[in-house]
């Protein structure tokens, strides 16, 4: 109302309104990217997905992997989201002290930060990490080396959740849905890339967005310094 240099506004005032259904759809893409590297194939059908936080983000993640025939595992605080994700998407809930110790595929943190932790990755059994929430390694070095030797795909969470960021963007030109979700769509491209990047040069999947982010920090610098 004071300023123009604000997005992420509601509806009534010219905005987007909730950029959850795009960060949501975000995170299902990247999920998809990393099985694809991880089981051969980027179906999550039949995979075991425990989702751990049911908010709006973690609630439409949910519709998009129950809706292609994943078996979907729910935590979360609020009894009435949990009722919602038990009866309309046929999850199945789990409480706090069973949830890291579920034979799954893909755990996907789409609540509070540094849930990846000593005491998770001692527990955990899954072959991705792909989530919503920020900073989901208690300590990036530390936690992104371990799940690395363990065996497990992370999909650093800047990317994986970047649709909501990317959905504020899209408010600057006239905001347009669609435009909004195609390029969330691109962040499955984003994933693979930086899995790959990893493998090649041997390195955690966390350093190699880390190198990408700032090479292309650099690169952009470069251009606006001749201009």
């Amino acid at each position: 109302m004071e300023t123009d240099y604000v997005s992420g506004l509601p509806e009534n005032m010219g905005g987007s309104g909730d950029p959850s259904p795009v960060t949501a759809y975000g995170v299902y893409v990247s999920m998809k990217a990393s099985a694809k590297e991880a089981f051969g194939s980027d179906s999550l059908a039949g995979k075991k997905v425990l989702v751990q936080g049911i908010g709006n983000v973690g609630m439409h993640l949910v519709e998009h992997i129950s809706k292609e025939g994943a078996k979907v595992y729910v935590y979360d605080i609020s009894e009435e989201r949990i009722k919602t994700a038990v009866d309309k998407y046929k999850a199945e809930f789990v409480t706090a002290d069973k949830m890291f110790d579920l034979d799954i595929d893909i755990y996907a943190p789409c609540a509070l930060g540094a849930t990846v932790n000593d005491d998770t990755l001692s527990k955990l059994k899954c072959k991705v990490i792909c989530g919503a929430a920020n900073n989901q390694l208690a300590d990036e070095k530390k936690h992104g080396e371990l799940v690395l030797q363990k065996g497990i795909l992370y999909a650093p969470d800047f990317v994986v959740n970047a649709g909501g960021i990317i959905n504020v963007y899209y408010e600057l030109e006239g905001y347009n849905r669609e435009r909004a979700m195609t390029h969330a769509e691109k962040i499955y491209g984003t994933t693979w890339n930086i899995i790959q990047t990893a493998k090649a040069q041997n390195i955690p999947t966390y350093a190699a967005a880390n190198k990408i982010a700032e090479q292309r920090i650099e690169s952009i610098a470069r251009i606006n310094a001749v201009l």
